[in-house]
């Protein structure tokens, strides 16, 4: 987000978005080959695996004794909850119950809304959504793919149920087939593939596990797997500089500050029919935990790379997720959960847009702030010191840099000992997996032959295989996963190929 350029010292500076023109498909900020739905599919993965209720940010907890009420697998019980018998508000026949059809401003969507509880004696009631996990309801975007997930099972009841699949049978198709997506779609994007074979060897072969069983050098467990506190307070937070700071959901939405009609000077500004990830004002925001404009349904393929939409420019284009760097965007200083939202005064500017935070001391709203407090309280290992314990190359302080990766700024980019000396060789980890991604990207942007900015930015070493080996270790830890009960399994949907894009596809329209 940046400032006007025409603007004077005595005019509140407006927003301004990148370009989208037919030839735009890829600016510097983003990072080719990973599309914007990544970002919140790892979102919707965390919610899945994570969940701590009774933790406080600032106490000093210790490690020891902090307990994760979800089940540390990816079994979908965020989806699930607790199932129909316990949770019968959830279900219908088998199926999941609904919220409300959604709009591509005025076009028919096959997209719903999660289900909602209305109070007809409240009519300013939030809307809750009825779902095993309320963090599946913080923005629009993980919303909607959560209703993704309830349309997938829906749909497989209505092709297998006449065929005499159980509740549970298609239970364990749907986890199944995000199972797949995860190891073979969402992990080789942001870890790597060189790295996912050498974990996976099967991937490269028909094989029995048994045979060629994944190898997790680091990730060992006695009974059950475990979240590791590196992985859950640290490396799986990469995802936060993934986040763009405004997001297009459909081609038909046109508005601006009123939702219906763009003024010409948001339409020269790229404010039309686009919407920031956070805002100060509801209107002009993609913020949560609450029932949403029905016109706000969400054209998948500009998220995702469906029918081509991967190389194609201008407003049909699948938006790339932002570079994974150590830079994040402006509205995550002002998460709305931790922040009050303002009253609307169009022509909205830039401080109407980021809202105040209610306890800046006590409870930030700055998500950086949040995860580098998070990880001192629980006294995490430095960055240098958990390389060293895999026996990976320790970076040195002058390569840390902090910034955009960009290959002509990063260069000049100051380096972490700018902020404090303190720093020297004791880099915070989270921040430390971001500066090893952008340092190991720029090293392959620069090299001979190098894409340079173009080059795709994914998790180094350390960040890599923390991040890789936790996901694949909680499958592989799963008695009922399809890669212990059937490794050479082949989805219904999609094959051997199938992708997230492929995955939405079916929920929504059907297709194989």
């Amino acid at each position: 987000m940046t400032a006007d350029p025409e603007v004077t010292d005595e005019t509140p500076p407006r927003p301004k978005a990148a370009a989208e023109t037919p030839e735009h498909i890829q600016d510097d900020e983003e990072n080719a080959g990973v599309d914007a739905g990544y970002t919140y599919l790892g979102q919707f993965i965390d919610h899945d695996i994570t969940f701590d209720p009774a933790s406080m940010l600032m106490q000093q907890n210790d490690p020891d004794s902090l307990v994760d009420f979800r089940t540390p697998r990816l079994d979908l019980d965020s989806v699930y909850g607790r199932g129909p018998a316990d949770q019968p508000y959830m279900y219908i026949d088998g199926k999941f119950r609904l919220g409300r059809a959604l709009f591509e401003l005025d076009k028919p969507s096959p997209s719903r809304d999660l289900p909602r509880f209305d109070d007809p004696e409240n009519p300013q009631s939030p809307a809750r959504a009825l779902i095993g996990d309320k963090r599946n309801d913080e923005n629009v975007i993980v919303s909607q793919l959560h209703g993704v997930f309830l349309q997938f099972h829906n749909r497989l009841v209505d092709e297998l149920g006449p065929k005499g699949a159980s509740f549970d049978e298609i239970q364990r198709l749907v986890r199944w087939h995000y199972q797949f997506v995860v190891l073979n779609d969402f992990l080789p994007r942001i870890c790597g593939r060189e790295l996912m074979d050498e974990i996976l060897p099967h991937r490269l072969e028909k094989a029995n596990a048994a045979a060629k069983k994944p190898k997790l050098q680091f990730f060992h467990w006695r009974n059950d797997p475990y979240m590791p506190l590196e992985f859950a307070v640290a490396a799986y937070r990469f995802g936060h500089s993934m986040v763009r700071p405004i997001y297009r959901l459909n081609t038909v939405l046109d508005g601006g500050d009123d939702p219906l009609s763009a003024t010409p000077d948001e339409k020269v500004r790229g404010l039309d029919g686009r919407f920031f990830v956070f805002a100060g004002v509801a209107s002009r925001g993609l913020n949560g935990f609450g029932r949403f404009p029905e016109q706000w349904a969400i054209d998948w393929s500009l998220f995702f790379d469906i029918g081509g939409s991967g190389t194609k420019g201008g407003k049909e284009r699948a938006q790339p997720a932002y570079k994974i760097d150590t830079s994040l965007v402006n509205p995550l200083g002002f998460l709305p959960e931790f922040s009050n939202t303002v009253a609307p005064n169009p022509p909205l500017t830039l401080d109407q847009l980021q809202a105040v935070a209610k306890d800046p001391v006590n409870d930030p709203a700055n998500l950086a702030a949040r995860n580098l407090l998070r990880g001192l309280a629980l006294k995490m290992p430095s960055g240098q010191a958990v390389a060293r314990a895999m026996g990976v190359p320790v970076i040195k302080d002058k390569d840390l840099r902090i910034g955009k990766a960009i290959v002509d700024e990063l260069k000049e980019a100051p380096s972490i000992l700018s902020i404090s000396p303190d720093f020297a060789d004791n880099a915070p980890l989270w921040y430390y997996v971001l500066a090893e991604a952008q340092h190991e990207w720029l090293k392959r942007a620069t090299k001979k032959g190098g894409k340079g900015d173009l080059e795709p930015v994914h998790l180094g070493p350390v960040g890599g295989r923390l991040v890789a080996e936790t996901l694949v270790g909680l499958v592989y830890g799963d008695g009922h996963s399809f890669l212990v009960q059937d490794p050479n399994w082949e989805p219904l949907i999609g094959g051997n190929t199938l992708t997230m894009g492929k995955f939405v596809q079916y929920a929504l329209h059907g297709q194989k």
